[in-house]
């Protein structure tokens, strides 16, 4: 993760999900996304690692290259990340601490230095506190995802979940925290306010239909967000 981006608490992460062409990654990136999501589970955005591949090596070196799995074998994934270049890697499924662990064995002190970045999402639910636990600063996840997503439909629902609950469980956790789920240019704002996130994450809020974006929602929402960084 850039060095310089992660170090500047006063700006709110972007990133614009469920890419499917250049052309809307080119419009993220000249917007001001920080990040651009490929999302390779089930999913009517969908692409494959070969498409996401020609994307990536055509977006500037700063960006950050996001690749979302849903319960996905660790060898293919670490495939997946050398055949597009994959910067971060985002956990959608049902994957636990030891599919983390194995996902990039090797030591340590090196592994942070040479893997990608790990997200683990986190559905809103009964069991959210427990999960926020087991996934805590020790258990080799770099940042936690919250979405509306479930079983059936993993993320891009287009659906918020209960943002002040949330708020009270993460308030004392040392993790950074990224918000996604039914996010977009008219409610960003508020989403931030109430969870001060590290990072935001939208799909569905930026597209005119699933895996096609509407340049001037992408550019309404990064504007929104940075609206409430106080940068607008």
């Amino acid at each position: 993760m850039d060095a310089q981006r992660a170090n500047d608490h006063s700006m709110t992460w972007i990133k614009i999900c469920g890419t499917t062409n250049l052309e809307d990654a080119h419009v993220a990136v000249e917007a001001g996304a920080d990040a651009i999501g490929f999302v390779f589970g089930p999913s009517k955005r969908q692409v494959t690692p070969e498409k996401a591949a020609r994307i990536a090596a055509q977006l500037p070196a700063g960006i950050e290259r996001v690749g979302v799995f849903v319960n996905e074998s660790p060898t293919q994934v670490r495939t997946t990340v050398e055949q597009v270049g994959l910067t971060v890697v985002q956990l959608q499924g049902d994957e636990d601490l030891n599919y983390v662990r194995e996902l990039f064995p090797v030591p340590e002190a090196a592994e942070r230095s040479t893997r990608p970045s790990i997200f683990k999402t986190l559905s809103f639910g009964p069991e959210l506190e427990h999960l926020l636990h087991d996934f805590g600063p020790q258990s080799g996840v770099d940042a936690i995802l919250f979405d509306s997503g479930n079983v059936q439909e993993r993320g891009g629902t287009g659906r918020t979940f209960p943002w002040k609950p949330v708020a009270s469980m993460i308030s004392a956790r040392q993790m950074r925290i990224i918000v996604a789920g039914g996010l977009n240019a008219s409610n960003v704002a508020e989403a931030i306010s109430i969870l001060h996130p590290w990072g935001v994450d939208v799909v569905s809020g930026t597209e005119s239909v699933p895996g096609k974006k509407d340049p001037e929602k992408i550019r309404a929402f990064i504007a929104a967000v940075r609206q409430a960084d106080g940068k607008g």
